[in-house]
């Protein structure tokens, strides 16, 4: 097994000149390998041994490459051929957040152990290990001691931003970076059954040094749900028990301490890791080691956790296999898809905490009460958990999605995910169901490179429209249908048009002039009592719109044929019917 123990790693070490040892385990125990000290230490293992494949896949924002590693006892490294051989799929990504290094240094020493070690060579007999040792490769080469103030050790690490100061954990349904948009590639070769990302953690105080984030288990598709409620997790959180490193959830909260009111589940939505990787029937993972616990027990329980989630795929393959199976049938029968979630307070569990008392003291800088954590009060004792969420909207999937081709930006972000488009052979009017956007909120600064929009309300219509040569249609009979319509539909959070990618048609093009139009105004009103009746009627219930004279007549110029049906019209339209002319 893994040391952290010089003596012992020397007692198995080979001769000198095949020191395999990590540049953690040659350090003081509070170093973290360099990018070129982690690729040469990669390079050097594939170079060693046919079991492992060390390749480029794909590119990042800062020039480099972004690195797989596969570890395939037959030395198999085509994800088409591993998964017709039937076997599990476990990824491993590594420095998304280069400042918590952990899962880094754990990595190397997991791959080298795994090919080593005959009976860690046994786990891998039905399964595939793929790594990627470094994510976010920009913030790595940004070194340095002080970016994370309140990490205990390493002595030096990465940054978080990446080279165009992106938080990459916030990038998987946007993909604003290379780094993402390659990670979707890689991601959709291999259609991982399990995906660990490995983190380090913020916030409270408390005794334990590995906390986890589980894909949001009402999230999950039910029978990977069930799967993971009742067998993936029970097997991590006893095995990590057996190892000495007691888990927990990880550790949210919304009162003073953890205690005060319960822990609180995550919830991720497309825009982390996992809530990309669950939008395709992948169970994901978040492991978060303590910021304050020291460096050398952060990479061990990063270590063990990775060794047993292999080693507990392994035991349970063909369970695994027939609940993600399960899934990926009933997902193509699917017709009905929640958009946005919401906190259950009324649904609440136990669950055991080892924390620290928090008490209050008068702070040095402002003299006011501060908040410490007092370390020479542990407690154990129940609290509340929070882990219930429920649909607050959902959609009725279409039959596939009408997309103009003028969306590119859109369109490329698709098939990086794996859809399966294809394009009108003609053009055609198609009457579709039509979005228009009638109220939304935009926030008031920018969040990772966009204004994101939040609470979009819609109305829908029945609208002939056309369509060209060369538009796409994406049929939802296909495995990446939750996907789209997480992608596609307004009201999703993270969908393409809260991130701002269609906010072109937020805009009016056209507009009049209100002496020119006064006259035109009147002669719609003479001619269409019914127009004239609404009207009086508004002006009737509302008293601010009935001494408005620009008011008014904005509106009746909204009801005529001179106002522009593109704006605030969605541009991706929802198809009902039959089979389209496509190629």
């Amino acid at each position: 097994m893994f040391s952290f123990l010089l003596t012992a790693l020397l007692l198995t070490a080979p001769a000198a000149k095949d020191d395999w040892r990590t540049p953690f385990e040659k350090g003081n125990g509070n170093t973290t390998a360099t990018y070129a000290e982690c690729l040469a230490y990669y390079q050097r293992l594939d170079a060693a041994y046919p079991e492992i494949t060390m390749r480029a896949a794909g590119t990042t924002d800062v020039g480099q490459p972004l690195y797989e590693v596969v570890v395939s006892l037959d030395g198999d490294a085509d994800p088409a051929s591993v998964r017709a051989k039937n076997r599990r799929v476990v990824f491993i990504q590594n420095g998304i957040h280069p400042g918590e290094p952990e899962g880094i240094d754990a990595s190397m020493a997991l791959v080298r152990d795994y090919v080593q070690q005959k009976e860690l060579r046994r786990q891998l007999a039905d399964v595939t290990l793929v790594v990627i040792p470094v994510y976010n490769v920009d913030g790595m080469l940004t070194r340095n001691s002080t970016t994370r103030a309140n990490q205990n050790g390493p002595e030096q690490y990465g940054f978080r931003g990446n080279a165009r100061n992106l938080d990459l954990n916030r990038d998987y349904l946007k993909q604003d970076s290379r780094n993402a948009r390659s990670f979707a590639q890689l991601f959709r070769k291999w259609q991982p059954d399990v995906f660990v990302d490995t983190h380090t953690s913020d916030g409270a105080d408390y005794q334990y040094t590995m906390t986890l984030i589980a894909t949001q288990r009402d999230k999950l598709h039910p029978a990977l749900s069930v799967y993971m409620q009742q067998s993936l997790l029970p097997a991590l959180y006893g095995g990590m028990a057996q190892r000495k490193t007691v888990m927990t959830p990880y550790v949210d909260f919304e009162g003073r301490t953890p205690d005060a009111r319960g822990l609180v589940g995550f919830l991720e939505t497309p825009r982390y890791a996992t809530g990309y990787t669950t939008l395709f029937n992948t169970i994901g993972f978040i492991t978060e080691t303590h910021m304050l616990k020291a460096y050398a027990p952060r990479v061990k329980a990063q270590y063990d956790f990775l060794d047993l989630m292999v080693r507990t795929v392994h035991a349970q393959a063909a369970t695994l296999a027939r609940a993600r199976t399960a899934a990926e049938a009933e997902l193509l029968t699917q017709t009905t898809f929640p958009l946005s979630w919401q906190l259950d307070t009324t649904q609440v569990e136990k669950i055991s905490f080892r924390g620290y008392a928090g008490e209050m003291r008068p702070s040095e800088v402002s003299g006011q009460p501060r908040l410490f954590y007092n370390r020479t009060k542990p407690y154990t004792r129940q609290i509340n958990y929070y882990n219930t969420f429920k649909p607050v909207v959902s959609v009725e999937k279409p039959v596939a999605y009408l997309i103009p081709q003028a969306w590119e930006e859109v369109l490329d972000r698709l098939r990086l995910s794996g859809v399966q488009l294809r394009r009108l052979t003609r053009d055609t009017v198609l009457t579709a169901d039509t979005y228009y956007i009638t109220d939304y909120k935009t926030g008031s600064r920018p969040y990772e490179g966009h204004y994101v929009h939040s609470g979009v309300e819609l109305r829908t219509e029945q609208q002939p429209r056309p369509f060209r040569a060369g538009d796409f249609v994406a049929y939802l009979d296909q495995p990446a249908a939750r996907y789209l319509v997480e992608a596609l539909e307004p009201q999703a959070t993270d969908s393409f048009f809260a991130w701002g990618f269609f906010d072109g048609i937020l805009q009016q093009k056209e507009y009049f002039s209100d002496y020119v139009f006064e006259d035109v105004a009147a002669e719609l009103l003479r001619k269409d009592p019914a127009l004239r009746a609404r009207l009086e009627k508004l002006k009737a219930q509302n008293a601010v719109f009935a001494q408005s004279a620009a008011a008014q007549l904005d509106w009746v110029y909204r009801q005529s044929p001179y106002y522009e049906k593109s704006h605030l019209r969605y541009p991706v339209a929802r198809w009902q019917g039959g089979r389209l002319p496509v190629e």
